[in-house]
């Protein structure tokens, strides 16, 4: 292969936004993705299930992608793998819980048996087309989590996934400084590096802390314990069992991504839990409530997840009752304070003690903060730097902390989803922009949503629907019959009698002076009335029938 070709990086997720992460590399004709993930959608966003990387110009590509490499099991790097392997055949390489994590999510959205996926342990080097990739282990809030060592014709990539430095990790398996330093003794053309805790001064505590805490809250607890986290956080569901082990509670796990999750990483050997430990929820149900200890989904206040159900009391089996201790042991993402907030509201509001991040230490982040940041900076040496996973300000506060370390700002590339980044012995710069906008999953719609239809939604949530049909005389353009109107979440029944009266009388006159177009004159001429005389701004159908 010719080595005067650029190595382009492109961007497709998790570049100006915390989510969805999805890099792909390309050296001439030949592409490699790392990770395809999904994000949670905002309260600007109803009825939006999650959102997933743009796809438009891999699949343009399809046969040239010669490997897919996920760096670990959240969902963040996972849940948009069965749409892209459901339109690319390339072969998946993850490390073997990663791998397991994967292939419970691959069966469940039927993509399993067509898709081809390799197991590869923290150490190894595999050839993928012109990529030579070095796995190196990464301490995370999940155990089995790698970065990368790239090997491109153009130099060395670093590409840090998710990362922090944990001296103590729950798994007492620490980061691979070593490699680090090794990469930086062979010269490091880019770095690509996590910025999620750009923001946080000094470093990000270590996952032992958590043990403490939970000890604390299992002593205090006089009813049930729920404890609330990712079903993907399992070193999360190691601790939880471990304390309820030591305060002589069984454990359930509930929700079908928690259960199968456990299943999957008990049978690879990243869980120790005893049999004995673990109950079902039936039997859980039955138990006095100062011996059991229930973790579900839910820390993100999503309201189809388990605890959002029994936030609202609309569970099928289980239901908060005064007495239940509740453990959120997450952190909201950006974007979900309101939903979380507002599930810990509700959930007080039933009787129970709830305990979150901001009262107790039940949740630690498995981001670098600013000291572990400059720590991999100087640990690799970098020519370039390029942060990812992360909002605007935290990709700008990596860039600061990278020019203070040494990096020229001019080897600093703060760029957002889409726009390529190019490398050469000419230098680093940027690129043409490639399709990266926000892909809607509402239901089994993958892309049937767009940015028009969720501004509709919008308004249908703040200013409600009026619904009006005429029955028009084609030929003298006048009313053969009263106009229809039918409204929700407009008005009070009541108050909308007189108005509706008003709104009728205005549909005659307006059907009379039209001149042309009846249901677009009615809808503005209506518009405009209601808002005068409300000062709000349903939306307005016109549907007309003309004899």
């Amino acid at each position: 292969m010719k080595k005067n070709h650029p190595l382009r990086i492109i961007p497709l997720g998790g570049l100006g936004e915390v989510g969805r992460n999805m890099m792909v590399y390309q050296y001439d004709e030949e592409y490699l993705v790392v990770d395809a993930g999904m994000m949670f959608p905002d309260n600007n966003m109803p009825g939006v299930d999650y959102i997933i990387p743009d796809m438009q110009f891999l699949l343009s590509k399809r046969q040239k992608v010669r490997g897919i490499i996920i760096t670990h099991g959240h969902e963040d790097h996972i849940g948009a793998l069965h749409h892209l392997l459901s339109e690319v055949q390339a072969p998946v390489y993850a490390t073997p819980l990663t791998r397991g994590l994967i292939e419970v999510k691959l069966a469940r959205n039927g993509v399993l048996s067509k898709s081809t996926l390799h197991t590869v342990r923290a150490g190894e080097v595999i050839q993928v087309g012109s990529f030579r990739v070095e796995f190196f282990h990464v301490c995370h809030s999940i155990p089995d989590g790698v970065g990368l060592g790239i090997q491109t014709p153009a130099g060395l990539i670093v590409h840090s996934g998710d990362y922090k430095f944990d001296h103590t990790p729950v798994d007492n398996w620490p980061s691979d400084y070593a490699k680090l330093a090794e990469f930086s003794r062979r010269g490091v053309l880019a770095l690509l590096a996590d910025s999620t805790n750009a923001e946080y001064t000094g470093w990000t505590p270590s996952e032992r802390v958590i043990d403490d805490a939970l000890d604390q809250a299992f002593r205090e607890a006089k009813g049930r314990i729920f404890v609330a986290s990712f079903a993907s956080l399992i070193s999360r569901m190691q601790q939880v069992a471990n304390a309820s082990l030591r305060h002589d509670r069984k454990m359930a796990f509930v929700g079908s991504s928690m259960v199968d999750n456990a299943k999957i990483a008990r049978k690879l050997g990243y869980l120790d839990i005893p049999d004995d430990l673990l109950v079902n929820i039936d039997q859980a149900l039955r138990m006095p409530d100062d011996q059991i200890t229930i973790m579900c989904t839910g820390s993100q206040g999503e309201p189809s997840s388990i605890l959002g159900r029994l936030s609202n009391d609309s569970h099928r089996l289980l239901s908060i009752k005064p007495g239940d201790t509740v453990i959120l042991s997450s952190r909201a993402i950006p974007g979900n304070e309101e939903a979380v907030y507002g599930t810990i509201n509700r959930l007080f509001q039933l009787g129970a003690n709830v305990i979150y991040e901001l009262i107790a230490p039940v949740h630690v982040s498995g981001h670098a903060s600013q000291e572990e940041i400059k720590l991999l900076i100087n640990l690799v040496k970098p020519k370039y730097l390029i942060p990812i996973h992360g909002e605007i300000r935290h990709l700008k506060q990596h860039a600061r902390l990278a020019t203070q370390v040494g990096i020229p700002p001019e080897n600093v590339a703060v760029i957002e989803d889409g726009q390529v980044i190019e490398i050469d012995s000419n230098g680093m710069r940027l690129g043409e922009r490639v399709p990266a906008s926000m892909i809607f999953v509402d239901g089994s719609g993958v892309g049937d949503v767009d940015p028009e239809v969720m501004r509709e939604r919008e308004a249908l949530a703040q200013g409600g629907i009026v619904i009006i049909h005429l029955k028009v005389d084609k030929d003298k353009k006048k009313l053969l019959e009263e106009p229809e109107i039918i409204s929700h979440g407009f008005i009070l029944e009541g108050e909308a009698d007189q108005l509706m009266l008003q709104t009728r009388n205005k549909i005659g006159e307006i059907v009379a002076q039209a001149n042309g177009n009846v249901q677009r004159d009615v809808e503005k001429a209506i518009r405009n009335y209601l808002f005068s005389e409300t000062r709000r701004r349903p939306l307005i159908f016109v549907t007309v029938s003309e004899v």
